[in-house]
């Protein structure tokens, strides 16, 4: 059995921007992009994407009342 340390390792020197999901994909398939790297910056901007949404459903009023509404309904199979 062996142990590792759960600290991230150190995997890019530099950053890098994508300007298209393929090239994205392209990288991470060829080992160039590390899945170290990419959870985490893929996770800081979907949570960029969404904020706008969450403020929206925060500070308007009918959208409050639609979101109360909709967490309201029960799921049936």
């Amino acid at each position: 059995m062996s142990l590792r340390s759960k600290e991230k390792p150190k995997t890019v020197e530099k950053s890098k921007t994508f300007t298209t999901f393929e090239e994205l994909v392209s990288d991470h398939e060829k080992g160039d992009l590390h899945p170290a790297d990419l959870k985490p910056a893929l996770l800081k901007a979907l949570n960029r994407i969404l904020q706008p949404v969450r403020d929206h459903f925060k500070n308007d009023e009918n959208a409050k009342a639609l979101l109360k509404r909709v967490k309201g309904f029960k799921v049936t199979k």
